[in-house]
């Protein structure tokens, strides 16, 4: 075979080897996948934390019978408003009418006999005086009138003792609030267990209480922020004018409070048991949209992570409990990353761990990649649709 045909046949075949080689980089340059990224924000973010609290009036008083009998009267419509000192119930009074014109005729029956024995003391004391009767008469006579004056004393604290268990048949509201259903109808006998005793509750709610338990360790990161211990306190009223509310009340169905808050009570100690303890924060509620019972989150204000790091949510993936970010470094590779983040704030978090500033984040194209592709970053600007995230 000729020279000249075996070198051109080598030189095709290295021209083609060569052409084809171009074509694959030239292919491998134009699947290149594009993806887009984001740059995290830096910010200064407060970081929250929620508890779940119980309701109750400012006050929330029972309505008691406190003498037994039969219920004549409910004189208020139930769940409506009532003024202090209106009359809600009647119970039968019959009987401690009775009662008390029996004392007051025993009270009468004291004042004849201190009379009849002030009037014997009397007779006797001159002739005592001239022993015309015995020192034994004499000291007799005062012996009956003392007798007579605390046997009068006795009878007028039966009598009144009877007038005021009178009054408890009419049962009156002892604030002005909201009363709620009667656990008591007319004709029932009340006052003796088992019948009711607690017929009604009135609860003032123009102001709301939250009740709810922390951890010893988020107290004291409370405590360092804004708490002031009881002692150092101005009394009664003054303390909440003079702190600033800033608890959020968070309601069952997602929305917030119109009205901040404030911490008003700590207990005094952390329970052995459970680790926590009890906060009482207060809250106005002159709407009285929040009732008595139901159940709330409180929202505190535990630090300000400063220079935080913050990425769409759009970019994380939980996967087994776990949540991760592709990343792409710089030799435009994409990795699989692992972050900790503990708060969410509307379409943002904040990632505790596993990002640094400047490190893009991939937000869209997870299914068109894997890790250690090489990509084509697009970096866009995420705008925040959430109200006031931060």
């Amino acid at each position: 075979m000729p020279s000249s045909f075996i070198r051109n046949a080598i030189i095709l075949i290295c021209a083609i080897i060569i052409a084809s080689c171009s074509t694959q980089q030239s292919s491998d340059q134009q699947q290149l996948t594009q993806v887009v990224v984001v740059v995290p924000q830096k910010k200064d973010v407060p970081v929250y934390n929620e508890f779940v609290g119980e309701v109750k009036g400012l006050y929330d008083i029972p309505i008691r019978a406190r003498v037994d009998g039969y219920l004549e009267e409910k004189l208020f419509q139930e769940g409506g408003p009532v003024k202090k000192g209106q009359l809600l119930y009647i119970i039968d009074s019959e009987p401690y009418r009775a009662e008390a014109a029996s004392k007051a005729s025993d009270v009468a029956q004291a004042k004849t006999l201190l009379v009849k024995a002030e009037n014997e003391l009397r007779r006797i004391k001159p002739l005592a005086e001239i022993n015309a009767v015995s020192q034994m008469d004499l000291d007799a006579a005062v012996a009956e009138e003392g007798a007579a004056k605390a046997a009068l004393e006795a009878a007028e604290a039966n009598h009144e003792l009877s007038l005021i268990r009178l009054s408890y048949t009419r049962i009156k509201s002892p604030i002005k609030g909201i009363i709620g259903k009667t656990k008591a109808e007319r004709g029932e006998f009340v006052g003796k267990y088992p019948n009711p005793v607690i017929l009604n509750t009135v609860s003032r709610l123009d102001t709301i209480l939250v009740q709810f338990f922390i951890t010893e360790s988020n107290y004291l990161k409370v405590a360092r922020e804004f708490l002031m211990l009881h002692d150092s306190l101005p009394s009664g009223k003054e303390k909440n004018r003079k702190r600033e509310p800033n608890l959020e009340l968070i309601l069952s169905d997602g929305s917030s409070h119109s009205h901040k808050g404030v911490v008003d009570f700590v207990d005094r100690e952390v329970d052995p048991e459970t680790g926590s303890i009890m906060v009482q924060a207060s809250f106005q509620n002159p709407d009285r949209l929040v009732r008595p019972g139901q159940f709330a989150r409180v929202k505190i204000l535990m630090r300000v992570e400063k220079d935080a790091v913050i990425i769409p949510w759009r970019c994380v993936m939980e996967v087994q409990g776990k949540t991760n970010v592709y990343v792409m470094n710089d030799s435009n590779q994409v990795e699989l990353r692992e972050i900790i983040s503990t708060q969410k704030y509307g379409d943002l978090i904040l990632v505790d761990e596993g990002l640094e500033h400047g490190e893009k984040v991939l937000i869209e194209g997870f299914q068109r990649i894997r890790t250690g592709m090489k990509v084509e970053a697009v970096v866009d600007t995420f705008n925040s649709k959430s109200s006031n995230p931060f």
